[in-house]
């Protein structure tokens, strides 16, 4: 399938977006890098109302379980107005945001561009099905967007800036891969403002949630693969990993973990995460 998304596009006209002009894009140093610094103050504050607004639309959302999207609903109104929001973040600097604003922009610009692919290639049963090459499964090491005149993957968001700069393994909780086992895209778009409280429920919700941490009949744990894949974020060994796993437990997981030493297995479900 080919992604229609193009990255050239009129970007001033969505300058009101920001709470400044001076969050405008300037040259920036060459590649991800450049966003290694974060200078603004909190004053500053990017609108994400129009990518609530479409998550207010499509995104179902549940007590447990993940969080679905009704990509097959999607209008095309509503593509172009997400499409609208995608050129307006293109068009921020976000080394001028503070740190905490820049990680909700780069955290909002991964998981709407996200589901941007998925609309774009849609009808998918899974996001590898749409291929970076040959040998690559799913869409992550296209170049999709620009941002400070860097061509930018969503490798690069996730890999290259949130987790080299921001030293927040909480991260791993509010990207989303558009699939039943990621942790769930959530119904308010991130802010600077509630960051801290927006990743500790989505860790909270994750842990205890079977997708996360899982027993079966013989008390032998599994663990979502996540934990396995980017266990250096968690830990350097597994009882780091399942001491991070018991900081959001609730009681009732906590319990059962109390004894627990080894992981034994790990799972993921990469169906897509849509709302039929």
């Amino acid at each position: 399938m080919t992604i229609l998304r193009t990255t050239t596009k009129l970007k001033t006209a969505f300058a009101g977006m920001v709470a400044s002009a001076a969050l405008l894009a300037t040259p920036a140093l060459a590649g991800p890098e450049a966003f290694a610094q974060y200078t603004g103050d909190r004053t500053e504050a990017v609108d994400h109302s129009a990518w609530g607004t479409f998550l207010g639309k499509y995104l179902k959302t549940e007590e447990t379980g993940p969080n679905l999207v009704a990509y097959g609903q999607v209008s095309a109104e509503d593509k172009q107005a997400l499409k609208d929001y995608i050129d307006g973040l293109e068009a921020i600097d976000p080394t001028r945001l503070s740190e905490d604003e820049a990680f909700a922009y780069w955290v909002n610009l991964y998981n709407s561009v996200t589901i941007e692919v998925i609309l774009d290639n849609y009808p998918v049963d899974s996001i590898r099905d749409i291929r970076s090459g040959v040998f690559a499964a799913g869409p992550w090491k296209m170049d999709l967007v620009q941002v400070n005149g860097e061509d930018l993957s969503l490798d690069n968001i996730e890999h290259d800036i949130l987790r080299e700069y921001f030293n927040e393994p909480r991260v791993h909780y509010a990207v989303n891969c558009a699939s039943i086992g990621c942790p769930n895209l959530v119904a308010e778009p991130y802010t600077g403002a509630t960051l801290e409280a927006q990743l500790e429920a989505g860790a909270i919700r994750y842990v205890n949630d079977p997708r996360g941490v899982s027993f079966d009949s013989d008390g032998d744990v599994t663990l979502s693969s996540i934990y396995k894949w980017f266990k250096e974020d968690f830990g350097t060994s597994q009882t780091q990993v399942l001491a991070h796993v018991r900081r959001y437990a609730d009681d009732d997981l906590r319990a059962k973990l109390a004894n627990v030493s080894r992981i034994d297995g790990y799972e993921y479900d990469w169906a897509l995460n849509e709302a039929k």
